[in-house]
């Protein structure tokens, strides 16, 4: 009888420096079927696939291919035997082609000239058949992050490969990508392709899974066939305890005004037409105020010119009655502004500093961590870190010493919220604060954002999802185009309403042509 799975990985053990990533770890992959990889941040799920993908050499354990026991040293090794892999951080060289990124490495050559027209025809063939829509001539620093991760997918099918592994595929995707990817994924399948999915969201495991493994701490819970399971019943494998979907806020009456903007305009760095146009609005303390809209509708740069990070163009950016419009990050920052960013490793993370490095970044100069001869407190910092760490449930191998870099990209994400949140902002910025977060810690992070806001704190929360969008904020302001479109009530408008703003089909702030 011919060997039903496509990939069995027996026994797995991965050990890093203070810490047991994969303890003992068996997952079975079927031909042909949408495996799920669920856990918590830092389950050990990006580790058990590196060890697959030939990045990391495990201590115990074996992998067999079709049945036969295969060793797999390098990326090379697993390409051979047709196991290609998207990472969660994309793995492409930012000012080549997406032509040059899908090729590199196994570049058509005859008589020594690169022979870049049938790559291209292949691309083109391969893009059409599984809905990838590319442009190969684009270099990636232009590119959609939607458009990079085809990209990515174009790579592996180039390659031929069997088995495809998809590593939080979706943390960076706006909802109509994420839709395309699914079925893009279905497609895979229905062609006989294997596909190993990791995920925390369980909406997406429960629409395009066929079984689902669970890891929790590094140790395997179980495995269960999607069909038969709910997604209370998977949220409770993962975490250990039941999760609260529903976010619970009281009522309340928002106060002054801390954060005034006038007439912003933030140019695009893509194009010559401007980013953000003459948008005006303010945020009240006490209140959560939404920024909703699909991707690349100039969320980022109005981001931008609120934090300091570009420069703006016209307008003004009133907070607490203070005009810091022109004023330097540090400057908002001590001005009592955080931000939570949408990039972390970009502009959140120093990512060969310490995570208790990385936890003083905006208060290094402050007494509490300086001494008046200018050298660090490094016990003070210790202590500082240690207790942000344990109480925003900061996983990493070596505590307060370890390297920002080789954390997953959740407890990186848990790491810039602590700090942020901990010095209790008048103002925070929160661009897509639960990107790559598990039900639980996007439970733990959404009661935080509320209690900010009972706390007398203005929240200014920038989100691409839906979900996030209908409950969190008391006002939802739609951007479009580089323009406020509409400002709705999340307890009066419903996912329908809001999908007609955010796609330009409603406009409640229209110029009318002069007459």
């Amino acid at each position: 009888m011919e060997n039903q799975y496509a990939i069995e990985m027996l026994g797995i053990t991965k050990i890093f420096p203070g810490i047991i990533a994969n303890d003992d770890i068996t997952l079975q992959l079927k031909k042909g079927e949408i495996h799920a990889l669920l856990g918590e941040n830092g389950a050990g799920k990006s580790t058990l696939m590196s060890v697959l993908f030939g990045l990391y050499q495990p201590e115990k354990g074996i992998i067999k291919k079709d049945g036969r026991q295969v060793k797999i040293q390098n990326p090379n090794d697993a390409n051979d035997l047709g196991i290609g892999m998207v990472h969660q951080h994309f793995k492409l060289v930012e000012c080549f082609s997406v032509l040059d990124n899908i090729i590199l490495g196994v570049e058509p050559v005859k008589n020594g000239f690169l022979q870049k027209k049938e790559a291209k025809e292949k691309i083109l063939a391969l893009s059409e058949k599984y809905g990838l829509k590319v442009d190969p001539d684009a270099l990636i620093e232009d590119i959609t992050v939607g458009m990079q991760q085809r990209t990515e997918i174009l790579k592996m099918l180039y390659r031929d490969n069997e088995i495809l592994i998809f590593d939080e595929p979706t943390a960076v995707l706006t909802p109509q990508e994420i839709e395309e990817l699914m079925q893009i994924m279905r497609n895979l399948s229905a062609e006989g392709k294997s596909i190993l999915f990791i995920s925390h969201k369980l909406n997406e495991i429960m629409a395009v899974a066929d079984r689902c493994t669970v890891l929790r701490k590094g140790k395997y819970i179980g495995t269960v066939n999607v069909a038969d399971t709910t997604m209370p019943e998977l949220s409770r494998m993962m975490v250990g305890r039941d999760v609260e979907f529903a976010v619970k806020k009281e009522d309340r009456t928002p106060g002054d005004v801390i954060l005034d903007v006038k007439g912003l305009t933030v140019a695009s760095k893509l194009h010559k037409n401007n980013a953000v146009k003459d948008v005006s609005f303010n945020v009240r303390s006490g209140e959560i105020v939404c920024i909703a809209g699909i991707d690349g509708n100039g969320q980022t740069e109005l981001v931008y010119g609120l934090t300091g990070l570009e420069p703006v163009k016209a307008g003004t950016v009133i907070m607490k009655g203070k005009d810091i419009t022109h004023a330097s990050i540090r400057e908002r920052s001590v001005n009592g502004m955080s931000h939570i960013p949408e990039d972390r490793h970009k502009h959140g993370l120093v990512l060969d500093y310490s995570l208790e490095d990385n936890m003083i970044l905006q208060r290094y100069f402050e007494p509490e961590f300086t001494s008046k001869a200018g050298t660090l407190k490094r016990a003070n910092i210790r202590s500082y870190a240690e207790k942000l760490i344990d109480q925003y449930d900061v996983r990493s191998g070596q505590g307060a010493i370890t390297k920002a870099r080789s954390m997953s990209g959740g407890n990186q994400q848990k790491a810039i919220i602590a700090r942020e949140l901990d010095k209790a902002p008048d103002l925070l910025i929160a661009v897509q604060p639960t990107r790559g977060l598990d039900v639980g810690a996007i439970e733990y992070i959404h009661k935080q954002l509320v209690a900010q806001r009972d706390a007398g704190h203005a929240v200014l929360l920038v989100s691409l999802e839906l979900e996030e969008v209908m409950t969190v904020p008391d006002r939802i302001l739609v951007m479009y185009e580089g323009e406020i479109v509409g400002e709705l009530d999340p307890k009066k408008t419903n996912a329908e309403e809001l999908g007609l703003y955010m796609s330009g089909a409603k406009n409640d702030f229209r110029k009318e042509a002069a007459v």
